[in-house]
Formats: structure tokens, C-alpha cells, sequence
């Protein structure tokens, strides 16, 4: 790879409710699609440092991280995006910014064919991180 070459790395989180559904926030920008709270990392970031960034500014509240799960290549956008498990505290009230115009919580089975793919190796993770590429 060279030097000035484009390369992205990105950070998500998969947060549950107490129903077992999946947080989503809906993007006012590009495609304006349904995707995983967090984003792409700064220069001298770590992708954990950019993940608790991404989250608060993105729902206005903290998140824990409680492991990171996978790390997915995505050939469409040269982009490698680390995905983590995570929680909210129990009292904790999402507040979106401007980048977001909704969130929703949903169902496992309602995710598109890659989220859900990403999504279910984080809830079935066994203590080993997966690597897949789209």
C-alpha cells in the first residue's frame, strides 16, 4: 500500500435492548441508510478511543465496550470496521445529532444480509475475533 493511498478504518457498536433487538440510526447524509452507532477513526486514534468518540457525539450518551468481536473487510468503500459489543447504562437517553434524523431498534432478522451477518458473529462470539470480507 502506498503512502498516500485511501484507507479507511471504522468502529461499530452493537447495542441490545432489553428485548434482544438491535440499536440503528438512520443517516441524513449519502444513501441516508440504517447502519450501527460509531464512524471512522481520526489520525492518532485508536478504534476504541474513536468508538466511544462516534457514540457519544452520534446518540449523546456513553457507551461500555464490553469486546470487540470482528473486524470486516469492505471492498466497496477500502474500508476495514472493527465491531464491538457494547451496552448503554440503564438510564441512559439517546439523543441524536444532526448526522442522524432517526434511530429505531430492531430485530436480528430485520438487518440487511451484512449487518445481520456482522450482528449475529457478535452475539455468538466465543472469545475469538472473526475476520470476514464483503
Amino acid at each position: 500500500m502506498g503512502f498516500h493511498d485511501l484507507y479507511r478504518l471504522s468502529s461499530h457498536a452493537v447495542i441490545r435492548n432489553t428485548h434482544g433487538q438491535i440499536l440503528l440510526l438512520k443517516a441524513t447524509y449519502t444513501d441516508c441508510a440504517w447502519g450501527l452507532p460509531g464512524g471512522g477513526l481520526d489520525i492518532g486514534e485508536t478504534m476504541h478511543e474513536a468508538l466511544l468518540r462516534e457514540c457519544r457525539e452520534e446518540i449523546g450518551c456513553d457507551i461500555h465496550i464490553d469486546y470487540l468481536s470482528g473486524v470486516y473487510f469492505h471492498s466497496a468503500v477500502t474500508s476495514h470496521v472493527f465491531i464491538f459489543r457494547c451496552h448503554l447504562n440503564a438510564n441512559a437517553q439517546i439523543k441524536l445529532s444532526t448526522e442522524h434524523s432517526a434511530y429505531q431498534w430492531f430485530d436480528v432478522e430485520e438487518l440487511s444480509i451484512i449487518q445481520k451477518i456482522r450482528v449475529e458473529d457478535c452475539l455468538n462470539f466465543d472469545g475469538h475475533v472473526i475476520s470476514r470480507h464483503f
